[in-house]
């Protein structure tokens, strides 16, 4: 039988955003993209003193004895990644959260458990596509030491957890290097900037996107021209145009990864029943149970969100 200590460690937990959907897409080509993905992160996991504990579906946890130098692999990390998904279309990116929190664990053989790991993978839940997220207890340790901007999240809920855990959002490339000269002798590290023009191309449209755009507004425009030239006392253009707008809505969820694109169709679906309600107004806003009912499971969705 295993012998059964405590530690302290740094734990950082990783796992792929709209994974499911991506094998749904194309099985062979996410694995093979999955494996060359976890290659290279383990790879700058070893190379800044961390060790994998373990690997599951998508998922990936490791320890490390420094908390600088887990944060540092979190970065390295997503800056190599975002190099990768440069080069995949929108759709087929492999996008990563990472979360990372410095606490008292559990060791088993070569695993770890406890409330230190529960809220390492529950603030990589929290991550944005290709973001980074961690506790208090790291940010304390790496404030002044790593090259990053800091955001803060405020105190994130975790199960068995009793008082919510306060959570910073690491802004990479998003500040002046911060790390004192003392912190910079050594071989240069990969700068950035990948990462900021990864997420520059998630939250822009592509071109053909902006072309969509251009011509739903244009046939908008024309509709609402002919229904005033032709003015009648009735706005009818209102119907063709609310329907423009949930098209145009459809295609920017199709190619956006800031959201979960399941709830946000849902949300765009109830926004257009809500203005066919308003357009065909006779006193009585019916849209509200639909709405309602979109609404209770938006709310399953995001509680049974992994």
């Amino acid at each position: 039988m295993s012998e059964t200590r405590r530690k302290l460690t740094t734990i950082f937990c990783a796992d792929v955003q709209d994974y499911t959907r991506l094998m749904g897409a194309d099985e062979e080509g996410t694995l093979a993209s999955l494996k060359r993905c976890r290659e290279a992160m383990g790879r700058l996991i070893e190379s800044h003193g961390g060790r994998v504990v373990n690997t599951w579906g998508d998922g990936l946890i490791a320890d490390f004895p420094s908390v600088v130098e887990a944060v540092r692999a979190a970065v390295d990390t997503q800056n190599e990644l975002a190099g990768f998904n440069a080069r995949r279309p929108a759709d087929g990116r492999m996008l990563f959260r990472i979360g990372i929190n410095l606490g008292d664990v559990i060791v088993e053989g070569d695993d770890i458990y406890g409330d230190g790991v529960n809220i390492a993978a529950r603030l990589q839940t929290s991550a944005a596509a290709g973001g980074i997220v961690i506790s208090s207890t790291v940010y304390d340790q790496v404030r002044n030491k790593v090259a990053v901007g800091f955001e803060f999240l405020g105190p994130l809920m975790v199960k068995n957890v009793d008082e919510g855990v306060p959570s910073y959002a690491v802004k990479i490339g998003d500040t002046r290097d911060e790390t004192p000269p003392a912190e910079r002798s050594g071989s240069a590290r990969p700068q950035p900037a990948p990462v900021m023009a990864a997420a520059k191309a998630e939250t822009t449209p592509a071109p053909g996107g902006r072309r969509l755009y251009g011509v739903l507004g244009v046939i908008a425009g024309a509709l609402i021209g002919i229904n005033l030239l032709s003015w009648q006392g009735v706005f009818w253009a209102r119907f063709p145009v609310l329907a423009l707008a949930v098209v145009a809505a459809l295609a920017w969820n199709r190619d956006q990864t800031r959201f979960n694109r399941k709830i946000t169709l849902l949300a765009i679906l109830a926004l257009g029943l809500a203005g066919i309600n308003l357009f065909t107004w006779t006193g009585q806003f019916w849209a509200i149970w639909p709405i309602l009912g979109i609404a209770a499971v938006m709310g399953l969705r995001w509680s049974m969100r992994r």
